[in-house]
């Protein structure tokens, strides 16, 4: 059939609309729905990091994100020569802004909380030990017991901006320093127009709201006894706005004399803590909190660790792995944490 040229015209035009329609709806879809997404990875706090926004405005998220994480890597870094933390350690005293300050006072009262099972000050003994630069040594005892002189929540003193160390004591905020970033992050992630988001930094993981979906985000917590297989896991819990955070002695470990020495010390002996605890994961709302308490729980022990979480249980729960292969779950979690493993839910009387 031979159609006239006009309406071949207008017939092109109709086309050429539904396209761009279409073309215009894809992008709306790409822009504002769940198909925005916006990856990055970096390399900060020694341990590589993902960051995951999604929404309008996840490219603008995510790369606020990446500026947040460089500027704490700098201002908290025990190392770095430049940072607060840094220049504390070397003067002894030092006037340091309201958030490190802020930090400080919160790991002083989480000493005091877990009666030094987690511990700032344990610094020169990390140092003896030779985790912060890799030159791993196990040192002698008299050493150990004179380092042990320096450590404890009352060795720090804050008055006001005003930090001071007793002679001889050293800090280190490592221990929540990546909890508090992605505690950080989540507030950093408010200001935008984002559907959620996922921030996963060296084992800390922290998520915003659940998935696009409407499901919870499944965070596997990996097996501390192969942690080279990275398909290994022990179990997987499901969250929606909660940090994640695990600590294991596999992540950092040297072996001597065929024996292994692992990098989470016991404040206590000035040793790597040995409480049966392998492997201690933290899931509550507060990520600073999270990261501090994982540590913590991993130095006590179950024993200890289910009768602390009893008095505490509205702020965390956990979970965590023994060396004999029990899974102990706190019962906050019982729902949404699922295991091939032997699992005991602890439950509060």
């Amino acid at each position: 059939m031979n159609i006239p040229m006009k309406k071949r015209i207008i017939s092109a035009a109709v086309l050429v609309g539904v396209f761009l329609a279409a073309f215009a709806g894809l992008y709306w879809y790409k822009t504002h729905g769940k198909g925005k997404e916006a990856i990055r990875d970096i390399y900060a706090m020694d341990t590589e990091m993902e960051i995951k926004t999604y929404g309008k405005d996840a490219d603008k998220a995510a790369d606020a994100a990446v500026s947040e994480i460089q500027r704490l890597d700098k201002m908290l870094s025990a190392q770095n020569e430049d940072s607060e933390i840094y220049k504390l350690n070397q003067a002894g005293e030092l006037d340091v802004s309201d958030e490190a300050v802020s930090m400080i006072q919160e790991a002083k009262e989480l000493s005091e909380e877990t009666d030094g099972a987690f511990d700032i000050t344990v610094y020169p003994l990390m140092e003896a030990w030779g985790f912060p630069s890799q030159d791993y040594r196990v040192p002698e005892q008299s050493e150990i017991d004179e380092l042990l002189t320096h450590v404890g929540s009352d060795k720090t003193t804050i008055d006001g901006n005003h930090v001071t160390l007793a002679k001889g004591t050293q800090i280190d905020l490592g221990g929540i320093a990546k909890g508090y970033t992605s505690a950080r992050l989540m507030e950093i992630f408010q200001k935008y127009d984002l559907t959620t988001a996922m921030v996963s930094l060296g084992g800390n993981v922290q998520t915003l709201r659940p998935k696009e979906d409407g499901t919870d985000w499944n965070i596997a917590i990996r097996d501390p006894k192969d942690p080279s297989d990275s398909s290994g896991y022990v179990g997987v819990v499901s969250v929606s706005s909660d940090a994640v955070i695990t600590s294991g002695g596999y992540e950092r470990y040297f072996v001597q004399d065929g024996k292994t020495y692992q990098h989470i010390l016991d404040p206590s002996t000035g040793y790597p803590a040995d409480s049966g605890i392998i492997s201690s994961t933290i899931v509550s709302k507060n990520g600073t909190l999270a990261d501090g308490l994982s540590t913590a729980l991993y130095v006590m022990g179950a024993d200890k660790a289910e009768q602390f979480w009893r008095e505490h249980s509205d702020e965390f729960d956990f979970v965590l792995v023994t060396s004999d292969g029990k899974i102990l779950v706190s019962e906050g979690l019982e729902s949404r944490f699922t295991s091939d493993g032997d699992v005991e839910i602890i439950r509060k009387p």
